[in-house]
């Protein structure tokens, strides 16, 4: 059974259910890196003042497409045509929540999922060795079925390079393999009828034991395809170097397990981290061999971070934490030398098959330094992922979510308000992913279900199996 839920005005009109909106609380002195955020959203997002307003300009008016599109066959901007942040704006109106249409399904765990950069692959990572690559241009046909070698679990992560000749799968073990996705084969069965050749993690020094035991969590290609960037489970990260074919610097970065990595920006030069021991950290690669620590930490969560997400400007990232909330972060906020100590937390809670005890929802950490918090999913059962919404058609105005309860997530950045969930599975949505030019998201389970939602359009229900979509009028 699968329903959908939307409420842009619930937060605003103090309406909203328990839980359903984000909890923002700002520090003292932080008004300016609020409304710096929210005024670089609008910049991206927002529609030129001239078209907000009525075609004779005697008051403002609510804006919709419609006087979008009469302002600008009016030609009230002077331009004749929409920037980039009016189209966003349109756009992002639309949210991807009809459905679910099954893509695909296995009788296997779905663990990821990703979009190509260009929307034109989809690539999915099963827990029983399966790896499919779709092409979405020609109606989800399989481009190609990977059967990865010596799977340590599960595939914990997948990455595309970004000119989409090669794939990266990790698992809990120190060897990534890399797989040639342009190649004829349409079946890629390690070693057999294709070679996956192993990236090996590990540095001079391990013994057997350490080698054993060292596994990749997250794995993701550089901007220039020259490098992967690693979180493992020895509490460090791994740089490797995709042209000597060894590790060029590997990072002590926490005290626990290092769940996500991944590149700020382009450049390559920062990085952010996550780990179980509930602190997000930035790393300057420029500076690293002469101070050899973090360029800085930000603290606010109260267990540990499941997966990073950045902005891509260097700035600005959002963090999933097993403290069931989802957070907004500025560098410019962070601390050094920031010591590790114990935060208030319920010390017999165990994410993988424990709910999180209710009290503990009321705790907050005493310095935190996020920017915005927000609640309303689940984050239980396994590590559980979160996003920025595309750039391109919405301005990165939303933030969503996978949910153990089954559930994609989506809010407001700025307000903080939950504005829609999608309800379509039987079991943890682990991974979810937002198609970067259209309106529509992917969500991959754990019950095997690789499901598609789009914008409602018609008002067609789904014709494949999955359930009936109920709408609750709010």
């Amino acid at each position: 059974m699968s329903s959908f839920r939307k409420n842009v005005d619930a937060c605003n009109d103090g309406n909203a259910p328990k839980g359903y909106c984000a909890n923002q609380d700002y520090s003292e002195g932080s008004d300016y890196l609020v409304h710096d955020i929210a005024q670089h959203t609008n910049l991206r997002s927002g529609p030129h003042e001239l078209l907000s307003r009525g075609v004779l300009g005697k008051r403002k008016l609510p804006v919709s497409p419609v006087k979008m599109l009469v302002g600008r066959e009016g030609n009230c901007t002077g331009r004749g045509r929409f920037s980039s942040a009016d189209g966003c704006h349109v756009l992002s109106r639309y949210l991807p929540v009809n459905g679910p249409r099954w893509v695909d399904r296995l009788q296997s765990r779905a663990y990821v999922s990703q979009f190509s950069a260009d929307g034109s692959l989809f690539v999915a990572g099963f827990q029983k060795s399966h790896i499919r690559i779709y092409d979405v241009d020609k109606g989800w046909k399989v481009q190609k079925n990977i059967l990865a070698k010596s799977l340590r679990w599960t595939i914990t992560d997948t990455s595309l390079s970004p000119d989409q000749r090669f794939l990266v799968y990790s698992s809990l073990s120190p060897v990534v393999h890399i797989v040639n996705v342009r190649s004829a084969a349409s079946e890629s069965i390690a070693n057999i009828t294709e070679i996956h050749d192993g990236l090996d993690f590990s540095v001079d020094g391990y013994n057997d034991d350490d080698y054993d035991t060292l596994g990749i969590f997250s794995v993701k290609f550089s901007t220039d395809g020259k490098e992967l960037v690693a979180a493992s489970s020895d509490n460090s990260i791994y740089v490797y170097d995709l042209e000597s074919k060894r590790p060029s610097l590997r990072i002590p970065a926490h005290k626990s397990d290092v769940n996500t990595v991944c590149f700020a920006d382009e450049t390559g030069h920062l990085l952010f981290s996550g780990s179980d021991d509930h602190l997000c950290k930035v790393w300057d690669r420029r500076c690293f061999g002469t101070r050899g620590k973090a360029a800085g930490v930000l603290i606010g969560h109260l267990e540990g971070i499941t997966f990073i997400d950045s902005r891509g400007d260097g700035r600005y990232f959002i963090s999933n934490s097993k403290d069931q909330t989802t957070k907004l972060w500025d560098i410019r906020k962070m601390s050094s030398n920031t010591p590790y100590t114990r935060r208030p937390r319920d010390t017999d809670f165990d994410y993988r098959w424990m709910d999180y005890p209710t009290h503990a929802r009321a705790l907050k950490h005493p310095h935190d330094q996020s920017l915005a918090t927000y609640r309303g999913h689940n984050v239980l059962r396994t590590l559980i992922r979160c996003y920025f919404s595309p750039a391109y058609s919405t301005g990165q105005k939303y933030i969503y979510t996978g949910s153990s309860d089954g559930s994609l997530y989506i809010y407001d950045l700025v307000r903080g308000a939950q504005v829609a969930s999608c309800h379509g599975h039987e079991k943890p949505v682990r991974d979810c992913s937002w198609h970067p030019l259209y309106p529509m998201i992917i969500t991959s389970s754990w019950d095997g279900v690789i499901a598609r939602w789009e914008f409602p359009g018609s008002e067609e229900e789904p014709s494949e199996a999955g359930g009936r979509r109920k709408r609750k009028k709010v």
